[in-house]
């Protein structure tokens, strides 16, 4: 018998106060379909050193830092789904008849719009004690922080992609709408681009370790099925090579 089928899925946490920790409410954003095709792009590593005379020693292989990463896709949502299923759950299908799917739309937009961050409130209240004591501009005005940050989100694609991202491009297609003129079918095109570790060393707070984490279990999943791929080719490729490794 096979089991239900797993559903992508985009996860962020939102600052609350001055503050952000893990009781902070989650904007979990399980696809209602999943996409048929997901394109996923590569831009290679910034290169680590340049120069174009060979007695500097430049190595055409050094880099300093990792490749980028980017994923793209398109997401349907519709509200007609929700209301089949008022038997199992009367609450959503009531919002559904009302609202369409502006829930989900509005979930998915809040992805893009920056939060207070914990590190700049922090400087704010400096800022003024500074200016209480008498102390004027100069007391603060080398401390170089971002006023908001928008929240590191996580593409989940199943067990073994799990991943830190930046939502850089989104783009919504409104198809169909109830009596009420809100939208009850759309069509959404999402593109995320993965945060390095360099990326991640900047992002204060807790959800800063969490996405580092996903990164480094994604890449040792990567680096793991990578080394399987290689059992299982080596012996045939490598005896084709005029040289022996």
């Amino acid at each position: 018998m096979v089991g239900a089928i797993l559903k992508g899925a985009l996860i962020s946490f939102s600052a609350v106060g001055a503050s952000m920790d893990m009781t902070s409410s989650p904007n979990v954003i399980v696809f209602q379909f999943n996409p048929e095709t997901i394109s996923h792009d590569w831009t290679e590593a910034t290169t680590g050193a340049s120069g174009t005379d060979p007695l500097m020693n430049f190595s055409p292989l050094a880099t300093s830092g990792v490749p980028s990463e980017r994923f793209s896709f398109t997401l349907i949502l519709d509200s007609d789904e929700q209301l089949a299923d008022a038997g199992l759950d009367l609450i959503s299908a009531s919002e559904a008849k009302l609202n369409g799917i502006y829930a989900q739309l509005s979930a998915l937009e809040m992805l893009q719009f920056p939060v207070t961050s914990a590190v700049s409130v922090l400087v704010g209240q400096v800022s003024a004690a500074a200016n209480a004591a008498g102390l004027g501009q100069s007391a603060y005005q080398y401390i170089l922080v971002p006023v908001s940050e928008v929240p590191v989100v996580l593409f989940v694609w199943g067990l073994q992609r799990i991943v830190p991202v930046r939502v850089t491009g989104l783009t919504v297609k409104e198809t169909l709408y109830n009596v009420l003129l809100n939208p009850t079918h759309a069509e959404v095109e999402i593109s995320l681009t993965v945060l390095t570790p360099n990326e991640l060393a900047a992002v204060a707070g807790p959800m800063s370790k969490i996405a580092s984490m996903a990164y480094s279990y994604n890449q040792g999943l990567r680096q793991a099925r990578a080394a399987e791929n290689l059992a299982q080719s080596a012996t045939s490729v490598l005896g084709m090579l005029p040289i022996s490794l």
